[in-house]
């Protein structure tokens, strides 16, 4: 069972220097992700989504400001984390097995191998484990690289665009079957994405970046698993994106 752990950023700053002067994405941001909702981060291009990920993985180090993890009892702590990425960057010559496996590679043998068979059917790939990555589509690669990121059953789960290479209906499946993994392994979930639908159809609140900060905010109060023949989704995307170009 994966403890919650909720996400607190204070006053975080990020620049990067270029050629035609330096950028900060990230200013002064503070705000917080609660423990054990999905929340959803859009905006546009440039605007730090990615940025902002890459600090809370501990991937880069912020100029200024502090993130901090805090547990159930409300005391830091330093939670099990694990990304996704828009592309599943799988070894080509590693099959599907090994490609999960090497996530828990210095775990022992027994428990490494229980813990990769219920990753794997965890995401719907129990009997493919032999498979290698040219043998698979695209929403199969991508569930490979899920269940590499869900096998060390992680407290914070970190997504980049993770379903944006994919096409509309495999996206749609895969939805479905992120929402009845959540509700078996229930964890803290910061999902960066450029798609509007897909904030609103998985996550609990949406923000938007915007000049260094949190421009706005929606909480979504909808039950899971949501689809797109609900009015609410429809209405929900629209008054987000009408927000969005204000």
């Amino acid at each position: 069972m994966t403890a919650m752990f909720r996400i607190e950023i204070d006053s975080l700053t990020k620049s990067f220097a270029e050629q035609s002067g330096g950028v900060t994405p990230l200013r002064d941001l503070t705000l917080q992700f609660p423990a054990g909702a999905v929340s959803a981060v859009i905006g546009r291009s440039g605007c730090g989504k990615t940025t902002l990920l890459r600090q809370i993985a501990g991937i880069d180090a912020p100029d200024r400001g502090s993130i901090r993890f805090v547990d159930e009892s409300g005391r830091g702590a330093r939670p099990k984390l694990s990304v996704v990425f828009q592309e599943p960057r799988l070894f080509a010559w590693m099959n599907v097995r090994r490609n999960v496996e090497i996530a828990v590679r210095h775990a022992p043998e027994p428990e490494r191998s229980k813990a990769v068979d219920a990753a794997l059917e965890l995401v719907g790939l129990a009997g493919r484990d032999r498979a290698y990555p040219d043998e698979l589509s695209g929403g199969m690669a991508q569930r490979v690289g899920l269940a590499r990121a869900l096998v060390g059953e992680p407290d914070i789960l970190l997504m980049d665009e993770a379903f944006g290479a994919l096409d509309a209906i495999t996206r749609q499946k895969l939805y479905r079957e992120f929402v009845a993994i959540l509700e078996k392994r229930p964890m803290t979930v910061v999902l960066v994405t450029h798609d509007v639908t897909e904030a609103v159809m998985l996550s609990a609140r949406v923000l938007r970046l915007a000049e260094g900060g949190v421009r706005n905010r929606w909480d979504i109060d909808l039950p899971y698993p949501r689809n797109l023949a609900m009015p609410q989704v429809g209405v929900l995307s629209e008054k987000i994106l009408s927000e969005f170009f204000a």
